[in-house]
């Protein structure tokens, strides 16, 4: 009986490499299933794909969260170490983004769980932001941590007023204008100061090269946010989707090179929700400034995400079947 427990542990922990990150899966799958609801709406999409694809995130979720649960459980340490180190610990956002983003998907099956949802990763995502930017500023940080990962905080804080229209909650509107004015206003001293590592620095590492599309998001959820926020399309919204444009066409050319950099990693899901909400950002700025080149953009961007997404995906489930999690993870 004594071998049977020890055996037990053993095959509980794991789990202990798993990594936090992992909910960027759920940020990305839910970030595409938001943009073919757009797509619906807009060339009237089959429905049932955005259905699928929502559900294909509750059940990420779900099965990631479980997983981490475990992780929590058995390994305590290793949780410990992986939100202490100067990366790794701000993926802990990955979680909190995925309780704002989630909502949306679930206030069309049952809007006081997705209120409930929101709530907790309100508040949680507020705190953490507060917890990550009193880090920085109380303990001297290595020029070599300067990674993307180090926006997901700011990110996390952006997506807050993102699911309120859904979620009949009134009086929120305050805590709309906290999400983007703080986010945006940490976005831009952070995205200099990685640009700035990435110029004058060595390179980063294979593992982290998909990382690098995480610049996008400061501009595509900063846009959606500030028009959820401003109900809006002024020169502003318009200045922050060019932007989106241009760094999209400065970062794409690192998905070509992604499947040749290294082995797969379960870093590549860095990938998804950038290239997900730059879809969202180009079929917003369809819908209110229709022309045909914007629907070319928005149908493109769409596409690619898609793709990109499902090869993720696919490559991960087929992982998962063959026992590399491990190795997948590290």
């Amino acid at each position: 009986m004594t071998t049977f427990a020890a055996g037990d542990v053993a095959r509980t922990r794991r789990l202990e490499y798993l990594p936090i990150s992992l909910f960027g899966a759920v940020m990305g799958l839910t970030g595409l299933s938001i943009a073919w609801r757009m797509a619906n709406t807009l060339y009237g999409a089959p429905w049932w794909i955005a259905n699928t694809i929502g559900d294909v995130a509750l059940f990420v979720f779900a099965a990631v969260s479980l997983g981490y649960s475990v992780k929590l459980i058995t390994a305590l340490d290793a949780v410990r170490t992986e939100f202490f180190h100067p990366i790794a610990g701000n993926l802990f956002g990955t979680f909190l983004i995925s309780l704002l983003l989630l909502p949306i998907i679930l206030s069309h099956i049952d809007v006081r769980a997705a209120q409930g949802m929101w709530l907790v990763g309100a508040g949680g995502m507020i705190v953490f932001a507060w917890v990550i930017v009193s880090r920085w500023m109380s303990d001297r940080q290595l020029v070599a941590h300067a990674t993307p990962a180090w926006i997901v905080p700011v990110v996390g804080l952006l997506d807050l007023p993102l699911a309120i229209p859904y979620l009949n909650l009134p009086g929120l509107h305050d805590v709309m204008i906290l999400g983007l004015s703080v986010g945006l206003f940490f976005a831009l001293p952070l995205f200099t100061m990685i640009f700035s590592r990435l110029l004058f620095e060595p390179p980063l590492p294979n593992a982290l090269q998909p990382s690098l599309m995480i610049l996008l998001a400061p501009f595509a959820v900063g846009f959606s946010s500030y028009v959820t926020t401003t109900g809006s399309m002024d020169l502003f919204a318009q200045s922050l989707y060019m932007l989106t444009l241009f760094v999209l066409a400065v970062l794409v050319g690192r998905l070509r090179q992604l499947w040749g950099c290294c082995p797969f990693r379960i870093s590549w899901w860095a990938v998804s929700f950038p290239l997900a909400a730059a879809a969202i950002t180009a079929l917003r700025y369809a819908a209110t400034k229709p022309s045909l080149g914007a629907h070319i953009i928005g149908l493109a961007l769409l596409s690619l995400a898609t793709v990109t997404i499902t090869a993720l995906l696919a490559r991960t489930v087929i992982g998962i079947l063959k026992g590399e999690l491990r190795a997948m993870a590290s």
